[in-house]
């Protein structure tokens, strides 16, 4: 730099700042040192230069899942976050490291200005585990049970309670919940679920799975029928678990929505394309996704940043 200052007969300050775009330059001088700067090869060193600020750009992702070759990484979660996510974040300029738990503790990742927690996992153990971290972070997940987190995330026990609503309409009276509920997503669906139904004084049996394949939504349903379980609707946590209920009802002669009605939840594209079609919660990903990249950004600034619920809808479709 101080040779570039020479060549062009500035300071050196004259050259960062006409490098880097700063008002404080007029433009005859900005493109004299450009100009002289792609001449003799000279490029900004910007990690030295982020060091000097303390800064990186860069916002570390971790996705808080352990991928299978039942529900992969490719799966419209966490992708669809991801895409919100990274629209918002290198449109503002930042680059996004991603890893999942296992690489959390990674230099790269310490040195990363904030980060964005996909998922809380269970009893909120993600959630604590990078709170070592001590850098700004937002989660997507469930409501916050304290002021001590950003949250960003669906509106969980409303998503149970539209599942409950639309059983009710059914006269379904025998329904079970399939999923984990000590992950705090399920968590509230099932808290929704419950109350909804409550007023009819039903109360869902839970068939707990901590599996979110779909796999595990046969080998249940399985279970229930072999057991001789007597029930009429299943509201699953997640579309996959969805589509091998109905896999497995239709696989045992029974009748899909005749028989036994069935809801899942996240919305997927294979949801649509189901036969039958699955009818599911719809969730907002995308727009979640650009809201976590918002808030981390405004922690990492110093600005307050309040956690936020998104709404969520009912997509009635042929189960």
């Amino acid at each position: 730099m101080s040779d570039l200052a020479g060549l062009a007969g500035v300071s050196k300050i004259t050259v960062s700042r006409a490098l880097g775009d700063s008002p404080y330059v007029n433009a005859a001088t900005r493109e004299r040192v450009r100009a002289l700067a792609a001449e003799h090869g000279y490029k900004l060193n910007i990690s030295a230069r982020n060091l000097r600020l303390r800064q990186s750009h860069t916002i570390a992702v971790i996705v808080e899942m352990t991928p299978s070759a039942g529900r992969p990484m490719s799966d419209p979660y966490p992708l669809e976050l991801l895409g919100g996510i990274t629209q918002e974040l290198t449109t503002l300029g930042y680059s996004l490291l991603l890893t999942t738990r296992q690489g959390a503790g990674a230099p790269a990742v310490q040195a990363a200005d904030g980060v964005i927690l996909l998922g809380q996992g269970a009893h909120q153990d993600a959630v604590h585990l990078f709170d070592r971290l001590q850098l700004p972070m937002v989660v997507w997940g469930a409501a916050p049970t304290d002021a001590a987190h950003v949250v960003v995330g669906s509106d969980n026990r409303q998503g149970g309670s539209l599942a409950a609503e639309r059983f009710l309409a059914l006269a379904r009276r025998h329904p079970v919940f399939l999923g984990d509920p000590d992950h705090p997503e399920p968590a509230e669906r099932l808290a929704g679920f419950r109350a909804a139904l409550a007023a009819r004084r039903i109360e869902p049996r839970v068939a707990r799975r901590t599996e979110w394949t779909l796999e595990a939504g046969m080998q249940t349903v399985q279970a229930l029928i072999r057991d001789k379980i007597h029930f009429d609707a299943i509201f699953a946590c997640n579309d996959l678990l969805a589509m091998g209920a109905v896999r497995a009802l239709i696989e045992h002669g029974l009748r899909v929505p005749e028989d036994v009605s069935v809801i899942g939840y996240d919305d997927t594209p294979l949801a649509a394309a189901f036969i039958p079609p699955l009818s599911s919660v719809h969730q907002n990903w995308r727009e979640g996704g650009a809201l976590l990249a918002r808030k981390v950004l405004a922690l990492t600034r110093g600005e307050d940043a309040a956690s936020e619920t998104l709404a969520s809808a009912l997509v009635v479709r042929g189960t």
